[in-house]
Protein backbone atom coordinates (compact mmCIF):
# COMPACT_ATOMS: atom_id res chain seq x y z
CA UNK A 1 0.00 0.00 0.00
CA UNK A 2 2.73 2.11 0.72
CA UNK A 3 4.04 2.00 -2.78
CA UNK A 4 0.54 2.65 -4.22
CA UNK A 5 0.11 5.45 -2.21
CA UNK A 6 4.07 7.34 -3.06
CA UNK A 7 3.31 6.71 -6.78
CA UNK A 8 0.64 9.46 -6.12
CA UNK A 9 2.94 11.96 -6.62
CA UNK A 10 5.92 14.00 -4.55
CA UNK A 11 4.71 13.33 -0.98
CA UNK A 12 5.06 15.43 2.13
CA UNK A 13 6.23 18.95 0.38
CA UNK A 14 5.64 21.84 2.35
CA UNK A 15 2.20 23.72 1.03
CA UNK A 16 2.54 27.35 -0.55
CA UNK A 17 1.31 30.02 1.38
CA UNK A 18 -3.13 30.44 0.96
CA UNK A 19 -2.81 27.04 -1.49
CA UNK A 20 -6.18 25.37 -1.43
CA UNK A 21 -5.53 21.70 0.38
CA UNK A 22 -7.99 19.33 -0.23
CA UNK A 23 -8.72 16.71 1.90
CA UNK A 24 -9.55 13.14 1.47
CA UNK A 25 -10.60 9.49 2.85
CA UNK A 26 -10.16 5.85 2.49
CA UNK A 27 -12.90 4.08 0.88
CA UNK A 28 -12.69 0.06 1.55
CA UNK A 29 -14.96 -2.29 -0.65
CA UNK A 30 -15.61 -5.78 -0.94
CA UNK A 31 -14.97 -7.86 -4.36
CA UNK A 32 -16.69 -10.46 -4.44
CA UNK A 33 -16.52 -13.21 -7.25
CA UNK A 34 -19.58 -14.83 -9.73
CA UNK A 35 -20.00 -17.08 -7.25
CA UNK A 36 -20.71 -15.18 -4.45
CA UNK A 37 -17.58 -15.27 -2.30
CA UNK A 38 -14.83 -12.94 -1.35
CA UNK A 39 -12.37 -12.37 -3.96
CA UNK A 40 -10.63 -9.66 -2.31
CA UNK A 41 -10.27 -6.16 -0.48
CA UNK A 42 -9.92 -2.92 -2.12
CA UNK A 43 -9.31 0.14 -0.71
CA UNK A 44 -9.27 3.61 -2.42
CA UNK A 45 -7.80 6.94 -1.49
CA UNK A 46 -10.46 9.18 -2.32
CA UNK A 47 -9.99 13.35 -2.19
CA UNK A 48 -13.49 15.71 -1.58
CA UNK A 49 -12.44 17.79 -5.05
CA UNK A 50 -15.74 20.23 -4.23
CA UNK A 51 -13.48 22.97 -2.65
CA UNK A 52 -11.98 23.48 -6.07
CA UNK A 53 -12.65 26.39 -7.56
CA UNK A 54 -12.05 26.83 -11.76
CA UNK A 55 -9.37 29.17 -13.20
CA UNK A 56 -8.46 29.65 -9.25
CA UNK A 57 -7.01 26.32 -8.27
CA UNK A 58 -6.76 24.65 -11.56
CA UNK A 59 -6.56 26.16 -14.84
CA UNK A 60 -5.34 23.62 -17.30
CA UNK A 61 -7.71 19.70 -17.65
CA UNK A 62 -5.58 18.61 -15.26
CA UNK A 63 -3.12 21.19 -12.84
CA UNK A 64 -1.13 19.71 -9.94
CA UNK A 65 -3.06 20.19 -6.68
CA UNK A 66 -2.38 19.64 -2.90
CA UNK A 67 -3.91 17.21 -0.86
CA UNK A 68 -3.51 16.38 3.02
CA UNK A 69 -1.19 13.07 3.89
CA UNK A 70 -3.49 9.76 3.47
CA UNK A 71 -4.47 8.60 6.83
CA UNK A 72 -2.07 5.68 7.72
CA UNK A 73 0.38 7.21 5.91
CA UNK A 74 1.74 10.50 7.68
CA UNK A 75 5.36 11.09 7.94
CA UNK A 76 6.11 11.75 11.40
CA UNK A 77 8.49 13.97 11.05
CA UNK A 78 6.84 16.17 8.98
CA UNK A 79 2.78 15.98 9.89
CA UNK A 80 1.64 19.26 8.85
CA UNK A 81 3.61 18.72 4.95
CA UNK A 82 1.15 17.92 2.44
CA UNK A 83 1.05 15.83 -0.87
CA UNK A 84 1.44 17.34 -4.24
CA UNK A 85 -0.60 15.19 -6.33
CA UNK A 86 1.12 14.14 -9.66
CA UNK A 87 -2.10 12.21 -11.32
CA UNK A 88 -5.77 12.89 -11.26
CA UNK A 89 -7.40 11.21 -8.09
CA UNK A 90 -10.92 10.24 -8.20
CA UNK A 91 -13.00 13.32 -6.89
CA UNK A 92 -11.09 15.77 -8.44
CA UNK A 93 -12.92 17.95 -10.92
CA UNK A 94 -10.12 17.60 -13.55
CA UNK A 95 -9.98 14.74 -16.05
CA UNK A 96 -7.53 12.44 -15.74
CA UNK A 97 -5.17 13.58 -18.02
CA UNK A 98 -1.33 13.95 -17.90
CA UNK A 99 1.68 14.49 -19.91
CA UNK A 100 2.60 10.77 -20.21
CA UNK A 101 -1.32 9.26 -19.36
CA UNK A 102 -3.66 9.02 -22.22
CA UNK A 103 -6.35 5.82 -21.60
CA UNK A 104 -7.38 4.78 -17.55
CA UNK A 105 -9.12 0.80 -18.42
CA UNK A 106 -10.37 -0.82 -15.02
CA UNK A 107 -11.21 -3.77 -17.11
CA UNK A 108 -10.68 -4.65 -20.80
CA UNK A 109 -11.53 -8.28 -22.58
CA UNK A 110 -8.39 -9.40 -25.44
CA UNK A 111 -9.48 -11.64 -27.47
CA UNK A 112 -7.02 -12.81 -30.99
CA UNK A 113 -7.40 -15.75 -33.88
CA UNK A 114 -4.81 -17.69 -32.24
CA UNK A 115 -3.20 -17.86 -28.59
CA UNK A 116 0.10 -16.65 -29.86
CA UNK A 117 -1.39 -13.81 -31.09
CA UNK A 118 -2.98 -13.33 -28.01
CA UNK A 119 -0.01 -13.65 -26.23
CA UNK A 120 2.35 -10.76 -28.09
CA UNK A 121 -0.93 -8.23 -27.79
CA UNK A 122 -0.65 -8.96 -23.48
CA UNK A 123 3.07 -8.60 -23.86
CA UNK A 124 3.23 -5.66 -25.53
CA UNK A 125 0.41 -4.10 -23.34
CA UNK A 126 2.42 -4.86 -20.46
CA UNK A 127 5.13 -3.16 -21.62
CA UNK A 128 3.71 0.17 -21.55
CA UNK A 129 1.31 -0.05 -19.13
CA UNK A 130 0.88 -1.85 -15.55
CA UNK A 131 -1.00 -4.82 -16.47
CA UNK A 132 -2.90 -7.99 -14.70
CA UNK A 133 -3.67 -10.91 -16.74
CA UNK A 134 -7.24 -12.40 -14.76
CA UNK A 135 -6.50 -15.42 -16.97
CA UNK A 136 -9.50 -16.87 -19.42
CA UNK A 137 -12.69 -14.76 -19.36
CA UNK A 138 -15.24 -15.84 -16.85
CA UNK A 139 -17.05 -12.38 -15.67
CA UNK A 140 -17.37 -8.99 -17.08
CA UNK A 141 -18.79 -6.07 -15.51
CA UNK A 142 -21.98 -8.24 -14.44
CA UNK A 143 -22.08 -10.60 -17.27
CA UNK A 144 -21.26 -14.35 -16.41
CA UNK A 145 -19.13 -16.55 -19.08
CA UNK A 146 -19.55 -20.28 -19.94
CA UNK A 147 -17.17 -21.61 -21.92
CA UNK A 148 -18.83 -24.62 -23.77
CA UNK A 149 -17.90 -26.53 -26.75
CA UNK A 150 -20.20 -25.43 -29.23
CA UNK A 151 -19.21 -21.66 -28.25
CA UNK A 152 -19.95 -19.21 -25.02
CA UNK A 153 -22.99 -19.05 -22.71
CA UNK A 154 -23.72 -15.60 -21.17
CA UNK A 155 -25.86 -15.45 -18.28
CA UNK A 156 -26.11 -12.38 -15.67
CA UNK A 157 -27.94 -14.74 -12.57
CA UNK A 158 -25.90 -13.04 -10.13
CA UNK A 159 -26.67 -9.71 -11.25
CA UNK A 160 -30.36 -10.68 -11.19
CA UNK A 161 -30.33 -12.29 -8.14
CA UNK A 162 -29.36 -8.66 -6.73
CA UNK A 163 -31.74 -7.03 -8.56
CA UNK A 164 -34.58 -8.79 -7.42
CA UNK A 165 -33.35 -8.74 -3.52
CA UNK A 166 -32.89 -4.92 -4.57
CA UNK A 167 -36.80 -4.88 -5.33
CA UNK A 168 -37.74 -6.72 -2.59
CA UNK A 169 -38.78 -9.56 -4.64
CA UNK A 170 -36.67 -12.78 -3.77
CA UNK A 171 -39.68 -14.76 -2.22
CA UNK A 172 -42.51 -13.13 -5.11
CA UNK A 173 -44.34 -15.78 -6.58
CA UNK A 174 -42.82 -16.76 -10.41
CA UNK A 175 -44.88 -15.97 -13.38
CA UNK A 176 -44.81 -17.82 -16.64
CA UNK A 177 -43.85 -14.82 -19.23
CA UNK A 178 -43.16 -11.31 -18.59
CA UNK A 179 -46.11 -9.54 -19.91
CA UNK A 180 -49.56 -10.43 -19.86
CA UNK A 181 -52.26 -10.33 -22.67
CA UNK A 182 -54.22 -7.42 -21.90
CA UNK A 183 -54.31 -4.38 -23.38
CA UNK A 184 -51.44 -1.88 -23.11
CA UNK A 185 -50.82 0.60 -20.52
CA UNK A 186 -51.89 3.92 -21.43
CA UNK A 187 -49.65 6.93 -19.05
CA UNK A 188 -52.98 7.73 -17.15
CA UNK A 189 -54.17 4.31 -15.89
CA UNK A 190 -53.95 4.30 -11.76
CA UNK A 191 -52.72 6.68 -9.41
CA UNK A 192 -48.99 8.15 -9.45
CA UNK A 193 -46.71 5.75 -7.84
CA UNK A 194 -45.33 7.02 -4.51
CA UNK A 195 -41.43 6.18 -5.33
CA UNK A 196 -41.33 7.55 -8.93
CA UNK A 197 -36.99 7.44 -8.09
CA UNK A 198 -37.11 3.53 -7.07
CA UNK A 199 -39.09 3.04 -10.46
CA UNK A 200 -36.99 4.36 -12.10
CA UNK A 201 -33.83 2.76 -10.76
CA UNK A 202 -35.47 -0.80 -11.12
CA UNK A 203 -36.17 0.00 -14.84
CA UNK A 204 -32.46 1.20 -15.24
CA UNK A 205 -31.25 -2.12 -13.80
CA UNK A 206 -33.65 -4.05 -16.07
CA UNK A 207 -32.15 -2.06 -19.31
CA UNK A 208 -28.65 -3.64 -18.85
CA UNK A 209 -30.49 -6.73 -17.67
CA UNK A 210 -32.02 -7.27 -21.61
CA UNK A 211 -27.86 -7.57 -22.44
CA UNK A 212 -27.93 -11.21 -22.45
CA UNK A 213 -32.10 -11.27 -21.88
CA UNK A 214 -33.44 -10.92 -25.20
CA UNK A 215 -37.13 -12.01 -24.45
CA UNK A 216 -37.59 -9.49 -22.15
CA UNK A 217 -36.30 -6.07 -24.59
CA UNK A 218 -40.11 -5.81 -25.27
CA UNK A 219 -41.58 -5.76 -22.11
CA UNK A 220 -38.89 -3.45 -20.49
CA UNK A 221 -39.47 -1.21 -23.56
CA UNK A 222 -43.15 -0.34 -22.32
CA UNK A 223 -42.15 0.35 -19.26
CA UNK A 224 -39.21 3.01 -19.75
CA UNK A 225 -41.82 4.79 -21.54
CA UNK A 226 -43.49 5.96 -18.24
CA UNK A 227 -40.18 6.54 -16.29
CA UNK A 228 -40.77 10.11 -16.83
CA UNK A 229 -44.55 9.77 -14.84
CA UNK A 230 -44.71 6.45 -13.35
CA UNK A 231 -48.14 5.18 -11.95
CA UNK A 232 -48.98 2.24 -9.87
CA UNK A 233 -49.89 0.08 -12.57
CA UNK A 234 -46.95 0.28 -14.25
CA UNK A 235 -45.20 -0.91 -11.01
CA UNK A 236 -47.79 -3.74 -11.62
CA UNK A 237 -45.87 -4.69 -14.94
CA UNK A 238 -42.46 -4.03 -13.69
CA UNK A 239 -43.80 -6.45 -10.72
CA UNK A 240 -44.68 -9.02 -13.37
CA UNK A 241 -41.07 -8.49 -15.52
CA UNK A 242 -39.20 -9.28 -11.82
CA UNK A 243 -41.69 -12.46 -11.24
CA UNK A 244 -40.84 -14.09 -14.50
CA UNK A 245 -37.00 -13.08 -14.05
CA UNK A 246 -37.12 -15.20 -10.55
CA UNK A 247 -38.61 -18.01 -12.34
CA UNK A 248 -35.87 -17.84 -15.32
CA UNK A 249 -32.99 -16.65 -13.47
CA UNK A 250 -30.42 -19.38 -15.57
CA UNK A 251 -31.69 -18.45 -19.04
CA UNK A 252 -29.08 -16.47 -20.82
CA UNK A 253 -27.89 -15.60 -24.17
CA UNK A 254 -25.81 -18.70 -26.42
CA UNK A 255 -22.84 -17.25 -29.13
CA UNK A 256 -22.55 -20.61 -31.13
CA UNK A 257 -19.37 -21.56 -32.87
CA UNK A 258 -19.49 -22.25 -36.41
CA UNK A 259 -18.68 -21.80 -39.76
CA UNK A 260 -21.07 -20.18 -41.60
CA UNK A 261 -20.81 -16.25 -41.40
CA UNK A 262 -24.31 -15.79 -43.23
CA UNK A 263 -26.22 -12.62 -41.49
CA UNK A 264 -30.15 -13.30 -41.10
CA UNK A 265 -32.32 -10.24 -40.17
CA UNK A 266 -36.13 -10.39 -39.01
CA UNK A 267 -37.94 -7.47 -38.91
CA UNK A 268 -41.89 -6.49 -37.37
CA UNK A 269 -43.86 -3.79 -35.93
CA UNK A 270 -47.08 -3.06 -33.71
CA UNK A 271 -49.58 -0.69 -35.93
CA UNK A 272 -50.19 2.06 -33.63
CA UNK A 273 -49.85 0.46 -30.93
CA UNK A 274 -49.79 3.22 -28.45
CA UNK A 275 -52.62 3.72 -26.81
CA UNK A 276 -51.79 7.56 -25.72
CA UNK A 277 -49.68 8.52 -29.15
CA UNK A 278 -50.93 5.82 -31.69
CA UNK A 279 -47.23 5.40 -32.66
CA UNK A 280 -46.38 2.15 -33.51
CA UNK A 281 -43.84 -0.20 -32.38
CA UNK A 282 -40.77 -1.40 -34.27
CA UNK A 283 -38.73 -4.50 -33.89
CA UNK A 284 -36.06 -6.66 -35.12
CA UNK A 285 -33.58 -9.56 -34.11
CA UNK A 286 -30.39 -10.10 -36.06
CA UNK A 287 -28.53 -13.29 -36.16
CA UNK A 288 -24.73 -14.38 -37.55
CA UNK A 289 -24.37 -17.60 -38.23
CA UNK A 290 -26.90 -19.14 -35.95
CA UNK A 291 -26.05 -16.60 -32.52
CA UNK A 292 -28.58 -13.81 -32.03
CA UNK A 293 -25.94 -10.48 -31.88
CA UNK A 294 -28.23 -7.92 -31.91
CA UNK A 295 -32.05 -6.85 -31.23
CA UNK A 296 -34.03 -3.76 -30.45
CA UNK A 297 -37.35 -2.79 -29.39
CA UNK A 298 -38.62 0.95 -29.23
CA UNK A 299 -41.43 2.92 -30.82
CA UNK A 300 -41.23 4.48 -33.60
CA UNK A 301 -40.62 8.81 -34.05
CA UNK A 302 -44.00 9.28 -36.14
CA UNK A 303 -47.42 8.19 -36.45
CA UNK A 304 -47.91 5.58 -39.30
CA UNK A 305 -51.05 5.91 -41.57
CA UNK A 306 -51.34 1.84 -42.27
CA UNK A 307 -49.90 -1.01 -41.22
CA UNK A 308 -47.92 -1.17 -44.38
CA UNK A 309 -46.24 2.05 -43.30
CA UNK A 310 -45.42 0.71 -39.95
CA UNK A 311 -44.02 -2.46 -41.23
CA UNK A 312 -41.26 -0.80 -43.51
CA UNK A 313 -40.27 2.03 -41.19
CA UNK A 314 -39.52 -1.33 -38.76
CA UNK A 315 -37.87 -3.33 -41.86
CA UNK A 316 -35.64 0.10 -42.77
CA UNK A 317 -34.28 -0.29 -38.61
CA UNK A 318 -33.24 -3.55 -39.39
CA UNK A 319 -31.59 -3.20 -42.63
CA UNK A 320 -29.54 -0.32 -41.34
CA UNK A 321 -28.28 -1.69 -38.42
CA UNK A 322 -27.27 -4.66 -41.15
CA UNK A 323 -25.63 -2.37 -42.67
CA UNK A 324 -23.53 -1.66 -39.97
CA UNK A 325 -22.66 -4.90 -38.61
CA UNK A 326 -21.69 -6.12 -42.27
CA UNK A 327 -19.66 -2.86 -42.40
CA UNK A 328 -17.94 -3.31 -39.24
CA UNK A 329 -17.46 -7.12 -39.81
CA UNK A 330 -15.38 -6.02 -42.90
CA UNK A 331 -13.40 -3.59 -40.92
CA UNK A 332 -12.24 -6.88 -38.21
CA UNK A 333 -11.42 -7.80 -40.67
CA UNK A 334 -14.20 -10.90 -41.52
CA UNK A 335 -16.04 -9.80 -44.73
CA UNK A 336 -19.53 -11.19 -45.72
CA UNK A 337 -19.79 -11.61 -49.58
CA UNK A 338 -23.46 -13.43 -49.59
CA UNK A 339 -26.37 -10.96 -49.46
CA UNK A 340 -28.05 -10.21 -46.38
CA UNK A 341 -31.89 -12.35 -46.13
CA UNK A 342 -34.11 -9.35 -44.14
CA UNK A 343 -37.51 -11.34 -43.42
CA UNK A 344 -41.06 -9.06 -43.31
CA UNK A 345 -44.16 -10.83 -42.21
CA UNK A 346 -46.24 -8.28 -43.93
CA UNK A 347 -46.74 -9.24 -47.26
CA UNK A 348 -47.08 -5.17 -48.90
CA UNK A 349 -44.56 -4.35 -47.22
CA UNK A 350 -42.58 -6.81 -49.37
CA UNK A 351 -44.58 -6.11 -52.67
CA UNK A 352 -43.70 -2.09 -51.73
CA UNK A 353 -40.11 -2.88 -51.77
CA UNK A 354 -39.53 -3.88 -55.28
CA UNK A 355 -42.30 -1.35 -56.49
CA UNK A 356 -40.35 1.44 -59.22
CA UNK A 357 -44.10 3.19 -58.53
CA UNK A 358 -44.52 5.75 -56.12
CA UNK A 359 -48.02 7.57 -55.75
CA UNK A 360 -49.12 10.25 -52.85
CA UNK A 361 -49.88 7.26 -50.56
CA UNK A 362 -46.15 6.04 -50.16
CA UNK A 363 -44.70 9.79 -50.52
CA UNK A 364 -44.10 10.56 -46.82
CA UNK A 365 -41.87 7.08 -46.52
CA UNK A 366 -39.88 6.78 -50.02
CA UNK A 367 -36.93 7.45 -48.06
CA UNK A 368 -37.11 4.04 -46.20
CA UNK A 369 -38.10 2.55 -49.56
CA UNK A 370 -35.18 3.43 -51.26
CA UNK A 371 -32.66 3.28 -48.54
CA UNK A 372 -34.22 -0.68 -48.07
CA UNK A 373 -33.99 -1.06 -51.86
CA UNK A 374 -30.41 0.44 -51.70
Amino acid sequence: MLCSATRLGSLFRAPLPHANIITGKWVFKHKFAPDGTLDRHKARWVVHGYPQRASVDFTDTFAPVFCQQPTGFVDNAHPDDVCLLSRSLYGLKQAPRLHHFLLYVDDIILTASTADLLRQLTDRLRAEFALKDLGPLHYFLGIEVVLRADGFFLHQRKYAHELLDRAGMLNCKPAATPVDTKAKLSATDGISASDASSYRSIIGALQYLTMTRPKLQYAVQQVCLHMHAPRDSHWTVVKRILRYIHRTLGLGLSLHAGTTMDIVAYSGADWAGCPNTRRSMSGYCVYLGLSLISWSSKRQPTVSRSSVEAEYRAMANAVAEVSWLRQLLGELPCPIDKATMVYCDNVSAVYLSANPVHHRLTKHIELDIHFVRE
